[in-house]
């Protein structure tokens, strides 16, 4: 259960880093058996000006890319399942290009960046994978036809230019990334955004009854970070718009959530969970890991409209 916390968490914050600089589709579905590439970018040559700001992350974006984090140690089998994810996509790429008389340009085809925060040498050299100078370490590329590497967030210098990848880290490198990341001025255009992810993530994980030992010292880590914010708000006279926009940023994650898996939502559904309060909202955040249908969504807002008519 908490896995799958992390994982929507990853590709909420990849989305929200990459989306002012071109096109992100998180979830992107693949042909064949019905199966999602977790983060498909593509950029936008004249929107690109925030790439540089993230670093290693913001190289890895300047062309068409495919990212695919891993929360624990990706296994061969993962691995393997993502290169065929990008097969997929090649060949749909070229059976588009057949249809309409055209030649893809290899610029255009996606490099796989597969995020994991351990890999064993085994399963590196297994795969052929090699360092570039020019990448540093941590990041092993594939023989030139896969298109793709592995990087290794552990193995990843502790560095201004690698912060935006060791957020995805566990243990001591995330915290150690969370530390880098809250000491950066308010000012750092994804600062804000980073910091609201992570709140959510806190409130995700602290309202799981199973949670890990890991996941708890990062609700530790995060609670001091979360009150500080609000600590400052208050002295600033802005509560009431911290708790608002708490509240709609909230609003905005569960939405996102799920569209991502239930599909659209209509309009009415909308407007009964933006009337919900963030208590309200945490706990809809929980039960929806558990929603197959539409049906046990409005069965759920149903039951808790009657509950507070009483």
């Amino acid at each position: 259960m908490t896995r799958f916390i992390h994982d929507q968490f990853s590709k909420d914050y990849l989305e929200e880093l990459l989306k002012t600089s071109g096109q992100v589709q998180a979830p992107s579905r693949v042909a064949a058996e019905v199966r999602e590439i977790d983060v498909l970018f593509t950029p936008i040559p004249t929107q690109t000006h925030n790439l540089e700001i993230l670093g290693l992350l913001g190289k890895m974006a300047t062309t068409p890319a495919i990212f695919e984090p891993f929360r624990n140690p990706a296994s061969i089998d993962e691995i393997s399942d993502c290169i065929s994810k990008l097969i997929e996509v090649k060949s749909a790429m070229r059976r588009e290009a057949k249809r309409l008389q055209i030649k893809i340009p290899e610029a255009e085809i996606p490099q796989l960046w597969i995020l994991t925060p351990t890999a064993s040498k085994n399963i590196i050299s297994g795969y052929g994978g090699q360092l570039k100078s020019d990448w540093g370490d941590g990041v092993y590329f594939l023989p030139k036809h896969f298109r793709t590497a592995i990087v290794v967030i552990h193995q990843l210098p502790s560095t201004p230019a690698t912060l935006w990848l060791r957020i995805l880290g566990r243990g001591r490198v995330q915290r150690q990334a969370i530390d880098e990341l809250a000491a950066l001025p308010a000012s750092h255009p994804f600062v804000r955004v980073t910091l609201e992810l992570l709140y959510s993530l806190q409130q995700n994980l602290r309202i799981n009854q199973n949670i890990e030992t890991e996941d708890r010292e990062l609700v530790m880590r995060l609670a001091p970070l979360y009150q500080q914010d609000r600590e400052k708000a208050r002295q600033e006279g802005l509560e009431q718009g911290l708790q608002q926009g708490l509240q709609q940023g909230e609003q905005q994650l569960i939405l996102r959530l799920l569209n991502r898996r239930l599909g659209n939502i209509d309009v009415s559904l909308i407007e009964q969970i933006q009337k919900l309060s963030i208590a309200q909202l945490e706990a809809l955040g929980e039960a929806l890991l558990d929603f197959a249908t539409i049906t046990d969504l409005e069965s759920w807002l149903s039951h808790h409209a009657e509950i507070t008519k009483q």
